[in-house]
């Protein structure tokens, strides 16, 4: 049984904890949060604290707070004999005190509390710095993952910096879309098939082959009335960054 103290009470800790709570194998038996409201969140489990005064024993510490806050938390667990991992895509291993065994517990996949997520078909990417701790970090991630991914801190800061390009970045995108389609009083659900079939397509064929569009066509017409269309400055220079970059990364095709 691997048993194991949650430290965060955000949109990672909540849902790791509903992941990991009554999986077999796995015990949760403290969550630490500054706020003792968002603990509440966390009822189930045994013992909740808003301090480090009383850290439990512990197979492992998972560190699950915003990237900046990583450091300072970390300092808590200086003289813990478990071990001690963090959750984030860009931060590096060594972050954590060197004077403890050290990892990192990276779930990738966008997280917000309101949605439920299926962990079955999120890769769990791990990193450690020797076989049993591998060992133990496999074991935690194959309770929830079935895709569980070595890598290394610089491998995982690139796949991170991909995320953030595929999500973080096209749901901007979604924004302004939604945004243009309330201009011309038109429902944004109007393009739920063309969003679910471009992501359908990114995961079947070579993105580079699924592009389409007036900048891959080169419609300068029909550009240059797009632009015109668009009333904000920031959104016009969005549209003609990208526009160009299709154009330079498929120039041979113009």
């Amino acid at each position: 049984m691997l048993s194991i103290v949650l430290i965060g009470t955000g949109n990672v800790a909540q849902q790791l904890y509903a992941a990991l709570d009554n999986k077999k194998g796995v015990k949760i038996i403290q969550v630490i949060g500054r706020d003792k409201k968002k603990l509440t969140a966390f009822k189930n489990c045994p013992n909740t604290a808003t301090n480090f005064e009383h850290i439990l024993d512990s197979n492992i510490y998972i560190i699950a707070v915003n990237d900046d806050s990583i450091f300072p938390v970390a300092q808590h667990f200086k003289n813990i004999s478990g071990l001690l991992v963090h959750t984030s895509g860009t931060i590096p291993l060594s972050i954590l005190p060197p004077s403890v065994r050290r990892g990192v517990f990276y779930p990738l996949q966008t997280i917000s509390k309101e949605r439920k997520i299926d962990f079955s078909a999120v890769p769990i990417c791990i990193e450690a710095e020797n076989s049993e701790d591998y060992d133990v970090l496999k074991e935690l991630a194959n309770a929830i993952s079935n895709q569980v991914q070595i890598m290394t801190s610089d491998q995982r800061k690139l796949v991170h910096l991909a995320a953030v390009f595929v999500n973080n970045f096209t749901n901007h995108l979604y924004h302004i879309g939604s945004e243009i389609c309330n201009e011309a009083e038109v429902p944004f659900t109007i393009l739920n098939q063309l969003i679910l079939e471009t992501a359908k397509k990114a995961t079947q064929t070579p993105v580079l082959n699924a592009q389409t569009g007036p900048a891959i066509r080169n419609d300068k017409l029909t550009m240059k009335q797009q632009l015109e269309l668009l009333n904000n400055k920031n959104y016009r220079d969005i549209y003609s960054v990208i526009s160009n970059s299709i154009q330079k990364t498929h120039g041979n095709k113009l």
